[in-house]
């Protein structure tokens, strides 16, 4: 039985340039490329109603919201709503990097990418990549751990998935400079700090330092 190098091999023709993947983003494909944390799959916000496609693609049924990755924390200013300060210090301390942070979402994010609750999760990613595709699209890219719903999260392009890379037709390859461990999430939309999943940023250790 092949291993998974071998297996992906005949989809080298999609490894493509960030100019490519860009074009595809801005035609409202999915692309595959490599984050801080693990292998994304995303979408751009601006070209996109929801994010359904991504969900079909995950296999993953429902309505669930995908956190958008941002290139700055005056993006906070822009998608979100009634942010309190401790929420921009977060930002301040751990951004670029492995945090995202769910906000009330403002009128600037459209209801399709919103949770059932009104709110968005946020993050600045530690990716020369990632963020070299949200300026050449200049928008927020709707982005998901790019496995099959319920299996690892890829840290490297050999673990990505049949389903996932025959689903596609860009994908970016590059390195993901971490130990492949999700973002940690904070719920932001209370008085003090949440933590929804812990991640590579150890924030609960941190959180009297911004309650």
């Amino acid at each position: 039985m092949p291993d998974k190098k071998q297996e992906n091999t005949s989809y080298d023709v999609k490894r493509t340039t960030l100019d490519d993947a860009a074009r595809a983003l801005l035609l409202g494909k999915p692309v595959v490329f490599p984050t801080d944390t693990v292998y994304g799959i995303g979408i751009a916000v601006t070209t996109a109603e929801d994010c359904s496609q991504l969900s079909e693609i995950k296999q993953r049924p429902g309505r669930k919201p995908i956190a958008w990755l941002v290139g700055g924390i005056e993006d906070i200013d822009l998608y979100g709503a009634d942010v309190p300060e401790w929420a921009y210090e977060l930002a301040r301390a751990y951004w670029p990097g492995a945090l995202t942070l769910v906000v009330r979402a403002s009128n600037s994010v459209p209801s399709g990418f919103q949770s059932e609750d009104g709110t968005i999760g946020l993050r600045m990613p530690a990716s020369d990549i990632a963020l070299a595709l949200i300026a050449a699209c200049g928008c927020p890219l709707a982005t998901t751990s790019a496995n099959v719903s319920g299996n690892a999260a890829p840290a490297a392009f050999d673990e990505l998935e049949d389903a996932i890379l025959s689903s596609v037709d860009v994908i970016v390859k590059g390195a993901v400079h971490s130990s492949g461990v999700a973002s940690t999430v904070v719920d932001c939309t209370g008085r003090t700090p949440r933590v929804l999943r812990q991640g590579s940023v150890q924030i609960e250790e941190a959180s009297n330092r911004f309650a």
